[in-house]
């Protein structure tokens, strides 16, 4: 059985209801005992900024702040795109928990070690 899992997840506000699910998967992942990493790039690392998920709640969902907050508190990583960040002109000494400035090599080598890790995209 595969121990590791990947959501990678390219929406923020532009795309609210992705952008939950993403985190849903993410933390029934993490619940199953998989070592997850959600991959924040493009619009999506604006999520990985403290305060911009406040008042993100898709029908049928916790919010979306709620859902970001148990998958760290599980022990998800949440790997956010460098370049993609600096691009936005955002903070990287603001980041929420559990979220880690990285670049394209992190991410492969996530992927790619001890047999690899499927992926889902959003």
């Amino acid at each position: 059985m595969d121990k590791k899992f990947c959501v990678n997840l390219t929406c923020a506000k532009d795309n609210t209801d992705k952008a939950t699910v993403a985190f849903v998967v993410a933390n029934a992942a993490v619940a199953s005992n998989k070592e997850t990493v959600v991959f924040l790039s493009t619009e999506g690392v604006r999520l990985a900024t403290p305060g911009y998920t406040d008042g993100i709640a898709e029908e049928g969902f916790a919010p979306l702040a709620q859902l970001m907050e148990s998958f760290a508190a599980a022990g998800g990583k949440i790997y956010v795109c460098s370049p993609c960040f600096k691009k936005r002109g955002l903070d990287e000494k603001r980041l929420v928990n559990g979220a880690i400035m990285v670049g394209g090599a992190k991410l492969v080598e996530f992927l790619s070690t001890e047999g690899g890790s499927p992926s889902i995209s959003y």
